[in-house]
């Protein structure tokens, strides 16, 4: 697994994300099906964060992921 570093533009400032491939597809189609950016679903995330802003990603990730296959 690479880990990728990601600079974004959260809130109006920027910061560097490193996350795993995986996560980073993962984190694109959920906001795709959203129908929203990546910045604007990492920057809602952000600001319901507690901890590590990587970590809370994954998290939110692995959530969406349950979810979908609790619905099938």
């Amino acid at each position: 697994m690479a880990l990728r570093k990601h600079s974004l533009d959260i809130a109006g400032h920027q910061t560097s994300v490193t996350l795993e491939d995986e996560f980073w597809n993962a984190l694109r189609d959920i906001a795709k099906s959203q129908g929203r950016s990546q910045n604007s679903l990492v920057a809602e995330i952000d600001a319901d964060r507690d901890g590590n802003l990587s970590s809370a990603i994954r998290v939110y990730v692995l959530k969406a992921a349950l979810a979908d296959r609790a619905d099938d």
